[in-house]
């Protein structure tokens, strides 16, 4: 399975209330469970005009899938080929 990067222009998306954030997520989850198992939602990050959401997935075709269900932008879709920190350089 691989890790992505997916970015989500959403404009306003840093000023969304807890309940849309929370609408947002449950509508996530719904379309994942009818998806299966082979993608998963690790995490997203909220900025100004977009987010980045962590996904796990057998293809990036299935994200894409993800975003047509749910309705979600879907900017771009990058793999991680690499994690680093600041312990990479200790």
């Amino acid at each position: 399975m691989g890790r992505y990067v997916i970015e989500r222009s959403l404009p306003g998306a840093g000023a969304l209330r807890q309940e849309d954030l929370a609408d947002l997520s449950r509508k996530s989850n719904d379309v994942l469970a009818d998806l299966g198992e082979e993608i998963a939602w690790v995490q997203s990050y909220v900025t100004g005009d977009k987010l980045y959401c962590v996904y796990d997935a057998n293809d990036p075709e299935l994200i894409a899938e993800h975003a047509r269900r749910g309705g979600f932008p879907c900017d771009r879709v990058s793999e991680v080929r690499t994690v680093i920190s600041p312990d990479t350089g200790r």
